[in-house]
């Protein structure tokens, strides 16, 4: 870590350069204005802060914050999400065996009393460190080298938290915990002999039952999407905890507004009545954290209202519905027939399709419709197997 970052003249030239997004191409080419810095340098630290402007807002309003390349800022939490995380526990003492960039600790610091942030990259971890201070942050303890002797020397806390990097020499990107770094399910008993409540970040693509089979003690998992994309899943364990397990899904829109649904794993599994009907009113469509959960029955089953298909994952009703996802108020329906569509004379739509044999760019294509406008065109399948497409707009009033 060059120390001549934070001199007053380089600060003011990265920040300058980084609201102003200067291309980095030009800028290296014209080389280093100051004599202890090079401009790969300084080029690296504009690069990670014009990143870090969305999704560490504060990070990039602070002077003297040293950047780590882009590829960490990448792997790291987003506050929004790191903040989320923060709400659910607290305590005492937390031990962060995988700390990164530190945005988690950054947040659980505000949670609980003191925060060990353990990382094995040693130049990230004095990153880390020198941030604590223009973050106004003095309850986070660095240490640098392997986390699991660093757990070990301390007696009991109350959470260990955990973000294995799903990076593998010789598999690329992995999704199974025992291929990654650490090996979460091989080194659970050592954990829980010294915590008994352990929060594990993995990857979205991670399937839930397969977590559950590797893991013992899942009390809750959650499903965490920003503006409706997943992010990653948390899953919160309890030592020799053998209930059923609680799926929390939650999609943050904004600071202030975020759409949550819960239910409980065996009742996704149960065979659970529900009825399926043709397009009525409203039609209903899941976010995305609902959609990874696999919680399709139970958002039915609860809302108590009907789907279009068993797997369309559609829903429709007479009455207007609070609904954790996107709401449409439908104007008509009709069968999947080309010359049906094509009297309609759409040009500008927005389309979706929801178990459906064609691709939005195939239909797009065969109905020259362009993207955009206020209309919404979903092409699904009902209940009785039949292709329709469903024209709607998009409700404002929920």
């Amino acid at each position: 870590m060059n120390t001549a970052i934070f001199d007053t003249a380089v600060q003011d030239f990265i920040i300058e350069h980084s609201e102003k997004k200067t291309d980095l191409s030009k800028l290296i080419l014209a080389g280093s204005p100051f004599k202890n810095i090079s401009i790969q340098e300084l080029a690296q630290q504009i690069q990670s802060r014009i990143k870090a402007k969305h999704k560490l807002p504060t990070w990039y309003q602070k002077k003297n914050i040293y950047y780590p390349p882009t590829l960490n800022l990448e792997q790291t939490s987003s506050e929004v999400t790191a903040a989320y995380k923060s709400s659910l526990i607290s305590g005492e003492h937390l031990i962060d065996l995988t700390g990164g960039f530190g945005i988690d600790d950054y947040y659980f610091s505000k949670s609980f009393n003191t925060v060990i942030h353990c990382e094995l990259n040693t130049d990230l971890s004095s990153i880390v460190k020198q941030n604590l201070a223009p973050l106004e942050i003095f309850n986070i303890t660095t240490v640098s080298g392997d986390s699991l002797e660093t757990l070990q020397q301390q007696k009991t806390v109350d959470w260990i938290f955990i973000d294995p990097s799903r990076r593998h020499e010789a598999k690329g990107k992995v999704f199974f915990l025992e291929d990654c770094l650490p090996n979460v399910p091989a080194n659970l008993e050592v954990y829980y002999s010294h915590s008994k409540n352990i929060m594990i970040k993995t990857s979205p693509l991670l399937d839930l039952d397969a977590g559950i089979k590797s893991l013992n003690g899942v009390k809750e998992i959650h499903c965490i999407a920003v503006k409706n994309e997943v992010k990653e899943l948390l899953w919160i364990l309890e030592k020799e905890y053998e209930g059923n397990t609680l799926i929390k899904t939650v999609n943050l829109i904004s600071d202030t507004k975020k759409e949550e649904f819960s239910f409980t794993r065996n009742d996704a599994t149960q065979n659970t009545q529900i009825t399926y009907t043709l397009p009525q009113q409203y039609l209903y469509e899941p976010n995305a954290a609902i959609l990874k959960s696999g919680g399709f029955l139970n958002v039915a089953k609860q809302l108590g209202i009907p789907k279009l298909h068993p797997h369309s994952h559609l829903y429709t009703s007479h009455e207007l519905s609070s609904f954790p996802g996107r709401t449409f108020i439908i104007e008509s329906y009709l069968p999947y027939q080309k010359s049906a569509l094509k009297k309609l004379n759409i040009t500008k739509a927005n389309i979706t399709t929801r178990n459906f044999p064609e691709s939005v760019a195939q239909l797009r294509k065969k109905f020259k419709i362009k993207d955009g406008g206020s209309l919404y065109i979903f092409f699904t399948t009902d209940y009785q197997n039949n292709k329709i497409v469903i024209i709607c707009n998009k409700s404002t009033q929920i």
